[in-house]
């Protein structure tokens, strides 16, 4: 989930240097939204890992 995070900020950064910024911005909220849910999951593991 964070390498497609990565990857979409990658693509959103090359996307604005070249001036395309409809797809910049679509990347960008794809890498925002990505690296939310990681975070969320990477959290919930780490706290369902000592109850278990």
């Amino acid at each position: 989930m964070f390498r497609w995070a990565i990857i979409f900020a990658v693509i959103a950064l090359i996307a604005s240097l070249l001036g395309f910024g409809g797809v910049a911005g679509l990347s960008k909220e794809f890498a925002v939204i990505l690296l939310v849910i990681a975070l969320i999951l990477a959290v919930v593991g780490f706290l369902s890992r000592g109850k278990v």
